[in-house]
């Protein structure tokens, strides 16, 4: 079988809040693999992106271990970890994070330049993910232009232009109506499985969590 690409292993996370000690994740193990698309189910404040910031790298002060496409981040040090974040990681946040003075062609060619691609190989890319989500017409388009849903798939486009490992969404479609949800998260889905992709989604909306491959539950720091 082949190596989970995220592996948590006693994870926990506890924080000091007025001289109290808060333990947010309290021992979680999970593992997702290659092509496997988990749905992260939680109420707000049960420490879903708390588990999601552990997972991305994005910061410290987390305990147990951490192995993220065969590396175990525990032993790495801040440049490795930004290298491994960089090669095999991809997020979709809540609020799409789009670089406001650059147009959606501009925001999925940015990140692969930074892997070190040529421009060229970085717009074929990014002109590719962004025709497949419908946005072949606003390629020139800055983030201000575009409604919601369409800054949101660009969002999408950047966070797979690099062909991660693991992709990350926190709550991908907590800013958007119903329908348009519905659409950008097929879409989110559709794009993850061709791409061979593993990716862990935070939500807590069931709903759409069941059109995942598996749920777990965060509850009172532990996954069930």
């Amino acid at each position: 079988m082949n190596e989970p690409v995220v592996r948590l292993e006693k994870l926990t996370r506890s924080f000091e809040q007025g001289g109290v000690r808060i333990d947010v994740l309290k021992g979680v193990d999970l593992e997702v693999r290659q092509g496997e698309i988990v749905a992260l189910l939680g109420p707000s404040g049960s420490g879903k992106s708390t588990m999601l910031q552990a997972i991305g790298l994005l910061e410290g002060g987390f305990g147990g271990r951490i192995s993220i496409a065969g590396n175990d981040a525990s032993t790495l040090d801040g440049d490795a970890r930004t290298a491994l974040r960089r090669d095999h990681l991809g997020f979709v946040y809540q609020f799409h994070h789009l670089l406001p003075d650059f147009s959606a062609l501009e925001n999925v060619v940015i990140p692969q330049m930074i892997a070190g691609k040529s421009r060229a190989e970085c717009e074929e890319r990014a002109k590719e993910l962004l025709g497949v989500l419908g946005l072949a017409e606003r390629l020139d388009h800055r983030p201000s232009k575009l409604s919601g849903g369409e800054q949101q798939r660009v969002a999408v486009a950047r966070a797979l232009a690099n062909r991660p490992a693991l992709v990350l969404a926190d709550e991908p479609t907590g800013n958007l109506d119903e329908s348009t949800a519905d659409k950008v998260l097929a879409e989110f889905v559709r794009l993850v499985r061709e791409h061979g992709s593993a990716a862990v989604v935070a939500t807590h909306n069931e709903r759409l969590a069941y059109a995942m491959d598996r749920v777990v539950r965060l509850h009172d720091g532990v996954l069930e």
